[in-house]
């Protein structure tokens, strides 16, 4: 077994952390996005597509991609209006955590990661032992990206990625994802028309994006390619064990749990960037779901994404490293999820305030509109809810004699109106 890197690039799609009813988007995997403008089909250009991608070919070739590579992997590649569209309109589609949780950690997804991992046990366990991320959460990672490698994409990449470099919203980006594609091309691990993935770029069947797959795939088979698109899942399932690992996975930390909250809990200090060790905790009477004390697993943070009548976790470094692989909390809270429930552990014995809904990215600009006019800065209007809108949130809340529990949910927008 060996493990291939070309850099150290941490770099899947991705955008801020979420929290609150705020926002998942529809799809399994909840990549957030900058806002954009929404174009329908019919407003998006390809006007110039095919002078750009001449232009690439030459930056490409000076970087040392054989120009035969080059000429073979956008024979017939077109500009694909459809793909910008949905670049565009990822803000608009979005799911409360619960309603996304529903989906992600559903009974059919823990059943079929069951067997799955039944059916790939001994990879698993090797590629556990190799890189100390347990088997339960990089099969959860699969289920989540590719519903254990049964829909793994069936894009083309290199005209996906031509098509968003050409666009000028997120060309650079795209560029150098489309670079690091030839980059794999070129070293044989897989033929152009083979590179299949989403629409977004991401590959296989742990959705890597090209410089992901750069820095951390790995040959755990050991045939001399890395393979993450083939039927045979092992190099893609070691590959993401190495990218946690590489992130700085800690041996035996769990990703978090469920807690109780005391009554009178100072919801001022839940939120990431509070740290406190499981003593304090513990004399706070924060307690597992079983009423015990907390187990002392390092620095550790109590996260409310579903505000104070949701449930409550405390989390540990692992679930910062998770992060590295997809920033929104709700991906990583659902990854650990699954990882437990398939490992034969407990739903989430607390409920959600299910009467709410997410609030649409018009709403959640206004929300930060309101917000920085009322005197709490948000961190800018840009339709994403990251902590300093959550802080903003909170001190808006405490203002008003309401549980500062920094949920960014209708109710706050309505008292802001």
């Amino acid at each position: 077994m060996k493990r291939v890197f070309a850099g150290a690039v941490l770099a899947l799609v991705g955008g801020a952390a979420l929290a609150g009813p705020v926002v998942v988007e529809t799809a399994v995997r909840p990549l957030a996005r900058p806002a954009g403008g929404g174009l329908p089909v019919a407003e998006v250009s390809g006007e110039g597509f095919g002078a750009w991608v001449e232009g690439f070919k030459a930056r490409a070739a000076a970087k040392g991609i054989a120009p035969e590579l080059l000429e073979r992997a956008f024979d017939g590649v077109e500009y694909d209006p459809k793909i910008i569209t949905r670049d565009r309109n990822q803000n608009e589609f979005t799911k409360t955590i619960w309603d996304y949780l529903d989906t992600a950690a559903s009974d059919l997804r823990v059943t079929n990661g069951q067997a799955a991992l039944k059916r790939e046990r001994a990879a698993l366990e090797a590629i556990e032992a190799e890189y100390g991320v347990p088997k339960e959460i990089v099969t959860a990672i699969w289920g989540l990206e590719s519903a254990y490698g049964t829909y793994k994409g069936d894009t083309d990449i290199v005209e996906a990625l031509a098509t968003l470099a050409h666009d000028s919203r997120r060309g650079a980006f795209f560029e150098q994802q489309l670079m690091a594609a030839f980059e794999i091309l070129q070293a044989g691990d897989v033929a152009p028309r083979n590179m299949k993935g989403s629409w977004a770029g991401a590959m296989g069947h742990t959705q890597f994006m090209p410089t992901s797959y750069l820095g951390h795939a790995v040959d755990f088979t050991g045939d001399g390619k890395r393979d993450i698109w083939g039927d045979d899942p092992q190099d893609a399932l070691a590959s993401a064990a190495a990218y946690l690992a590489d992130a700085g996975w800690v041996e035996g930390m769990p990703w978090g749990l469920e807690v109780v909250l005391p009554e009178g809990f100072d919801y001022e200090i839940a939120g990431e960037h509070e740290v406190r060790t499981a003593a304090e905790w513990n004399a706070m009477g924060v307690r597992d779901v079983e009423g015990r004390p907390v187990p002392d697993h390092g620095p550790a943070s109590i996260r409310l994404p579903g505000g104070a009548k949701g449930a409550a976790f405390m989390t540990f470094g692992n679930f910062m490293v998770l992060e590295r692989y997809n920033t929104a909390d709700a991906y990583v809270i659902a990854v650990g999820h699954l990882g437990d429930l398939i490992a034969g552990g407990k739903r989430i014995q607390s409920g959600w305030p299910r009467e709410d809904r997410a609030l649409t990215l018009a709403e959640r600009e206004e929300l930060q509109t309101r917000l920085e006019a009322a005197g709490f800065d948000p961190g800018g209007v840009d339709g994403k809810i990251g902590p300093l809108t959550l802080a903003a949130v909170r001190a808006f809340q405490k203002s008003i004699g309401v549980v500062p529990d920094g949920y960014a949910s209708l109710a706050v927008l309505q008292k802001l109106r």
